[in-house]
C-alpha cells in the first residue's frame, strides 16, 4: 500500500513539475512580449480646429507608458498640428481647451489612419484618447 501512494505522488509530482515547466514558458513567451510593446516605439499625429481655442495639452512622450507626461500648448493658432513619438503602451492623447467649443475637433492619427475623433463639447470634456496602436 505504502509503495502505491508513493508510486502515485511521484507520479502527481512529475506531472506538476511538467506543467509548471511549461507554464513559465508561457509566462516568459508573456514578459517577452510586453517588453518588446514597451520598448517599441510609434508616432501619431495630433490634429486640432476651431475658435478661441485657449491650450491644447498632449501626450508628448515624456514620462513613462504607464504615467505620460503632459505637454502645454497655450493660445495655439489653428488649425494646429503636432507629430510626436511615444512608447510602447502609452496613450496618445490630445486635449483641447476651447471658449468656443461648438467648432472644436480633435483627432489622433496613425499612420493615415483616425484613431479617434471626437467634436464639439465631446473634444473638449474627454479630449481624443486612443489606445496605442502596440497594445491593441
Amino acid at each position: 500500500m505504502k509503495r502505491t501512494i508513493r508510486t502515485a505522488v511521484s507520479a502527481l509530482a512529475v506531472t506538476g513539475l511538467a506543467l509548471g515547466l511549461g507554464a513559465c514558458s508561457a509566462a516568459d513567451k508573456a514578459a517577452d512580449q510586453v517588453d518588446k510593446a514597451v520598448n517599441e516605439t510609434f508616432e501619431v499625429t495630433y490634429e486640432v480646429s476651431g475658435k478661441g481655442i485657449e491650450s491644447i495639452e498632449y501626450h508628448g512622450g515624456s514620462g513613462t507608458a504607464m504615467e505620460p507626461k503632459l505637454e502645454k500648448e497655450s493660445k495655439p493658432t489653428t488649425p494646429w498640428k503636432k507629430t510626436v513619438t511615444l512608447k510602447g503602451i502609452m496613450p496618445p492623447a490630445v486635449m483641447p481647451i476651447s471658449l468656443n467649443p461648438a467648432d472644436l475637433t480633435c483627432k489622433v492619427i496613425h499612420e493615415g489612419k483616425v484613431l479617434k475623433e471626437a467634436k464639439g463639447a465631446d473634444a473638449m470634456a474627454g479630449g481624443c484618447v486612443a489606445v496605442s496602436p502596440i497594445a491593441g
